[in-house]
Parts: C-alpha cells; sequence; structure tokens
C-alpha cells in the first residue's frame, strides 16, 4: 500500500469512527490506541482548554494548541479529503469530537494534534433521520433460525394474535453488527458475522420489505442476546441499587442490578389490562382500537434505537415485533409508561425486565412494573418484552451517545 492509500485508509477510518461512535479496531489495537486517541462530547470549553466526556464514561480535559488540526465533517462523509478546516471558536459544547493526542506533549493536560468535530445539531438531524429510516423500513423478533451458507434469517414477531414471521435475506451488503452484552446501545454494537446469531437472539433488521412486512432484504441488522425474567420483587436495597426477583420460570431468585442507565417504566392500570387482553386476543381498545397509544415521532435503539439515546434512538427505533396493534403501536405504549426509580418499587409487586445473561446475579438493562395483567398471558407477554427490549440503530446511528 503505497503513502496515499494508507492515509486515505487512515482519514477514512477516523471518520467513520466519529459517525458510527464506535472504534472500527480489534480490542487488543483499541486497548493500545485509547489512551492516545477517544471520541466523546464535548461539555466545556475554556480558553484553549476542551473538557470532553468520552463514551467510556471517563471526563477528559486536553489543551487545543494552535499547531492542532481542527476539522469538522457531516453525517455521512466517509472521509476527511473534503472536510472543512475550523478554528476552536467554532467548536461547541455539544458537539461530537473525535480527539487524536500528540504523544510527544509534555502535559499535563494532554495536548491534541488532531480534533474532528462533528456539530451538535447536523448529529441531532442525522439521528432523526436514520431513526426514521428504521421505523418505515424495519422489521425486528426473536431469531426462530438462522442459515449463514444461505443468508436467511427467520424471525418471530409480534405477540398474541398480532404474531406473524418474519423472512430476512442478508447479502454481501449487508452490514451486520451484534449488540455488546451488557448494553442494548447501537453505539455499542459491533461487527460480527451471520453465524454469531444464535436461535432466540432479538434481531432487527432495516432494508426493502414486501407489501406485508413478512420479508425483508437487509441493508443493516443487528442483533444480540438478552435475559427476559418475569417475576415478584421479594426484596429492594435502594442503597445498594438491587432487587433481588422470584422468577416465575425457574421459580429462583435473581439479583437484579439497577444503575442509573437503567430504563424504568410502570404501566397504568387501565393501559396494562389493556395490553393484557390484546395478547389475549379477547379484547379491543376503545373505538374499536386495540391501543391507546400512538406513535410519535422523535423516539428513543437504542430506536437506533430508547430513552438511553441509543440506535438504532430515544425509544427503540425499528418497526419491531410487537409494534403494530390496530393501528397503535405497543412499543411506543411502552415507551410513553411513566418512568420510575428503584424507590418506587413495592415488595410483592410483578415485575418484567431485559437483562444481561446470567443464572442468579445480572444487570438490568429495562424494568416494565404495573405488569401484574400482562403475566396472565406469560408466553406472549414474553414476546412482547422481547420486542420492547431492543433498539434499532436510527437515533443512535449518528454515534452522538
Amino acid at each position: 500500500m503505497n503513502s496515499k492509500m494508507a492515509k486515505r485508509a487512515y482519514l477514512s477510518f477516523l471518520s467513520l469512527a466519529l459517525l458510527l461512535g464506535v472504534a472500527a479496531v480489534s480490542p487488543a489495537l483499541h486497548a493500545q490506541a485509547a489512551a492516545q486517541r477517544f471520541l466523546g462530547t464535548v461539555t466545556a470549553i475554556n480558553g484553549d482548554s476542551l473538557t470532553v466526556k468520552t463514551d467510556a464514561g471517563e471526563v477528559r480535559q486536553v489543551q487545543v494548541p494552535a499547531a492542532a488540526v481542527l476539522k469538522r465533517i457531516a453525517p455521512g462523509q466517509k472521509d476527511l479529503s473534503t472536510a472543512e478546516t475550523i478554528q476552536l471558536t467554532d467548536v461547541a459544547t455539544g458537539d461530537r469530537v473525535l480527539v487524536k493526542l500528540d504523544p510527544d506533549s509534555p502535559g499535563p493536560p494532554p495536548q491534541v494534534a488532531q480534533l474532528i468535530a462533528m456539530k451538535q445539531s447536523d448529529v441531532a438531524q442525522k439521528q432523526q433521520k436514520d431513526q426514521e429510516a428504521w421505523q418505515r423500513n424495519g422489521v425486528g423478533g426473536l431469531v426462530k433460525s438462522v442459515d449463514p451458507s444461505a443468508g436467511v434469517v427467520i424471525l418471530t414477531s409480534g405477540a398474541g394474535p398480532t404474531a406473524k414471521t418474519v423472512t430476512v435475506h442478508i447479502e454481501k451488503s449487508t452490514v451486520l453488527k451484534r449488540y455488546a452484552p451488557t448494553s442494548i446501545r447501537y453505539a455499542d454494537a459491533q461487527t460480527a458475522p451471520l453465524d454469531a446469531v444464535r436461535v432466540g437472539d432479538q434481531f432487527r433488521a432495516r432494508g426493502q420489505k414486501n407489501a406485508d412486512g413478512t420479508e425483508i432484504t437487509a441493508e443493516e441488522v443487528v442483533s444480540g442476546s438478552f435475559r427476559n425474567i418475569s417475576g415478584t420483587v421479594t426484596s429492594i436495597d435502594t442503597a445498594a441499587s438491587t432487587l433481588i426477583v422470584k422468577d416465575l420460570m425457574t421459580k429462583k431468585p435473581v439479583t437484579i442490578h439497577v444503575t442509573p442507565d437503567v430504563q424504568m417504566r410502570r404501566l397504568p392500570d387501565m393501559m396494562s389490562r389493556m395490553i393484557a387482553a390484546r395478547l389475549k386476543g379477547s379484547a379491543p381498545g376503545p373505538g374499536g382500537a386495540t391501543m391507546t397509544a400512538r406513535p410519535e415521532s422523535g423516539g428513543a435503539p437504542g430506536g437506533p434505537p430508547n430513552g438511553q439515546g441509543a440506535g438504532p434512538g430515544a425509544g427503540p427505533g425499528g418497526a419491531g415485533g410487537g409494534r403494530r396493534a390496530g393501528g397503535g403501536d405497543m412499543e411506543q405504549a411502552l415507551d410513553r409508561a411513566p418512568a420510575i426509580k428503584l424507590s418506587d418499587l413495592q415488595k410483592g409487586e410483578a415485575v418484567m425486565l431485559v437483562s444481561t445473561q446470567g443464572a442468579s446475579d445480572v444487570n438490568a438493562i429495562k424494568l416494565l412494573a404495573g405488569v401484574e395483567p400482562l403475566l396472565e398471558a406469560p408466553a406472549a407477554s414474553q414476546n412482547l418484552l422481547s420486542s420492547w427490549s431492543m433498539g434499532s440503530g436510527g437515533a443512535e446511528a449518528g454515534g452522538a451517545q
């Protein structure tokens, strides 16, 4: 590879890393480069100093000398060949930045050799467009079967009378990603081959659908393995941010760790009963509709996607399993339910949650209370929870998290 080609490849890597919010390098190289290069959001500017909250959650302060190279790229820009040269005064709090440090700077604080910025407003616009694309052109559900050689994944989508089977066709150009074991943030998803997908995984795809949404040729997919738990709360420790739930399936206690990032919602009693009736196929909603909630723009997948700002955004953002219900949207109904805190839970009440994998000790990702009526239809409720649990790629695809 000549120097020109090498430079082009390097610049493409930098811009793509910024756009996607992930480092496209192996774990070993990522660890080696972590100290010299990081992604994050500008939280403060003081003279020639920047404070950046990295995607890893660290707060780092750097100095931007006059010799530093500052560039701005737009969402969708693939390399820096046409990037605009900017000044430090053009950078604002809230902007996304990729910072490359000068390894020879004396410090502290460390000095910036190169900074690539993306406007907060540009990121927000791209997130909105990407989320709308996942909502309009997406499907989701649980993996029923996967054939890597044929490039075909069969999903079970929906719950109760809305359940259906969806065939996903994977092509060579399809972008394949997989959620990190402890996150449904699209920004945390990593490239993974199709043979990493397992039966029972949660799976979303965006692409060209047929008229009834039972087949799709995927342009992009994201999958992951999570645990769904339904049970009753036996104890709560707000100081330790944990609760213990007796799993209705295994009849065993599970310790649930609740971090500040966990989405916690409580279904109002009437909504819970209406969803339960719909899942059992026994009753419509007011005026013949099956749900009271209406889809709303914006959103979270995690959709790219959920309240975590996650990709595929502010609420699960793909046309996922269990979304449609007589003109309503179950996913949106769950995301619009009132938010609660751990201290709002009561011993003895029923909860449903999505968690990391684990037998007796897990980290919560999403938790839903007020679900007693739903547990009367446990199988359908599990499918509903699976549909709600993932983010897709929209809002997070911009990598602004």
